[in-house]
C-alpha cells in the first residue's frame, strides 16, 4: 500500500516519526512537506495528499498539523475524499470498517507519539466492511 503523508510545521515532528514508522513497517510511503520546522500554510498540504489519494496515486493518505483540525477541515473540502481527525484507536478502526476513511488526520499538539503511532497501526490495517455502510457512504457521493 502506498501512503502520503503531509503536515504543518506543527505535525511536522510527528510526521517524520510516521514515515519512519510505516517504511519500517513495509509501506511506500510518499512524504509531501513540510519538511522542516519552518511556519507554512496546512491547506497546501492537504491540497497535495488529497491529490494524491484521488488520483489514484497513493491508496490512502495520512495529515498532521497542531490539532488535525485545520487539516481535515481543509481534506474534507476534497469531493471523494473521506477525512477522519482521531484521537485514539478505536475511531481510526471504525473510521476505516464503517467510513471508508481514506485520509487519515492526527493533531501532534494533542495527542503524544507512541498513541500517533498506536492511530496509524490500527488505521493502516483496518479494512472497510462495506454492506449497510457501503449505501451510506453511497448517499454522500
Amino acid at each position: 500500500m502506498k501512503i502520503a503523508v503531509g503536515s504543518d510545521h506543527g505535525g511536522f515532528e510527528l510526521k517524520q516519526q510516521v514515515v519512519e514508522f510505516l517504511s519500517k513497517a513495509g509501506y511506500e510511503v510518499e512524504s509531501v512537506g513540510c519538511f522542516d520546522l519552518a511556519s507554512v500554510d496546512y491547506p497546501d498540504f492537504a491540497e497535495k495528499v488529497c491529490a494524491l489519494v484521488k488520483s489514484g496515486a497513493c491508496e490512502r493518505g495520512i495529515l498532521i498539523c497542531g490539532t488535525g483540525i485545520g487539516m481535515s477541515i481543509a481534506a474534507n473540502r476534497h469531493r471523494d475524499i473521506r477525512a477522519a481527525l482521531c484521537h485514539e484507536a478505536f475511531t481510526a478502526r471504525m473510521s476505516r470498517e464503517h467510513n471508508n476513511a481514506n485520509v487519515l488526520c492526527l493533531g501532534a499538539r494533542v495527542i503524544g507519539p507512541e498513541l500517533a503511532l498506536e492511530i496509524v497501526r490500527t488505521w493502516v490495517v483496518a479494512e472497510f466492511v462495506g454492506g449497510r455502510h457501503q449505501r451510506r457512504l453511497d448517499i454522500l457521493s
